[in-house]
């Protein structure tokens, strides 16, 4: 049997049935999908903790993701070498995820499902998480750009392809298409996040990160970090376009993966554990949800 313990005046006081164990919206507490509502206490409690990182922890993370990404970019530019196939170095690519979730460090755009929940429910403010968003993707960078350039000069076999992979990207044209891809790869990584935290099982962990490694990178969908890897990698190998091209492509991307990570999955995803929400703003701290045998 399912037992929902509630917080105090949240979902446990009289609602719109007018009696005990009913929510808002007239529902006993044991007809609410507690799977769903549990995962969002999940999220909100481990997540509280990263936006209550100092400046300097922040960046310090931010700095490890980009350089471990990066042998993602690596595993995938060595494949696509050797096969000519962006879907098997899709595959390939899938280790830089699996890398970042062991490793525990941040990427931009894996900031959304979490840390706006937490915010939403209350638990820290708008500034934390602007200032949570602004230095891991400055880390990102730093580490991105380091890393790439360390890559270029230890394999020299790969400038070509990393030249040729690059230019997909900046000197792609602002256009709907492009837009819509980074739309896409923003709530794919984000999706990425949600399968994460809604298991334990290592194993379906590490499987999620290969298959939204092959979905972003082997299908080329615009990732604002992913892509920047391939760019500097592009243009430490002696690419002809420049900065002035990775800055335009940055713009976009980033507007559009805000976009996706944000309306597409974020959002949907509290509209859908709303009246736990609303527990966790009427109250501080909710008990959780508990599941007797």
């Amino acid at each position: 049997m399912t037992e929902r313990e509630t917080p105090g005046n949240g979902a446990g006081a009289e609602g719109a049935g007018g009696g005990p164990d009913v929510d808002t919206k007239g529902r006993h507490a044991h007809i609410r999908d507690d799977e769903v509502e549990g995962l969002l206490d999940h999220i909100v409690r481990r997540g509280r903790p990263r936006l209550f990182r100092s400046v300097l922890e922040l960046l310090a993370s931010g700095i490890i993701a980009g350089i471990e990404i990066a042998l993602g970019v690596l595993a995938y530019l060595a494949v696509k070498e050797a096969t000519g196939s962006p879907l098997l170095a899709g595959i390939a690519f899938g280790v830089g995820f699996v890398i970042l979730l062991l490793g525990n460090s941040e990427l931009f755009t894996e900031g959304f499902l979490v840390p706006v929940t937490v915010v939403a429910a209350k638990e820290a403010t708008w500034w934390r998480l602007v200032k949570f968003w602004l230095v891991t993707l400055v880390g990102n960078l730093i580490g991105a750009w380091g890393m790439m350039w360390l890559l270029m000069i230890g394999f020299p076999d790969l400038r070509h392809t990393a030249i040729d992979t690059g230019s997909t990207f900046a000197e792609a044209a602002l256009t709907p298409e492009t837009f819509v891809l980074s739309i896409l790869a923003g709530s794919t990584m984000t999706l990425l996040t949600r399968m994460r935290m809604g298991t334990i099982n290592d194993v379906a962990r590490i499987l999620a990160s290969f298959v939204i490694g092959f979905i972003v990178a082997g299908m080329e969908m615009f990732h604002v970090i992913l892509d920047t890897l391939f760019i500097f990698g592009g243009i430490h190998a002696g690419a002809e376009y420049d900065y002035g091209a990775w800055i335009a492509f940055f713009g976009w991307c980033t507007l559009g993966n805000i976009i996706g990570g944000l309306v597409l999955t974020t959002f949907m995803r509290l509209i859908r554990s709303h009246e736990r929400l609303l527990e966790w703003r009427r109250k501080e701290r909710p008990e959780p949800v508990r599941t007797n045998p």
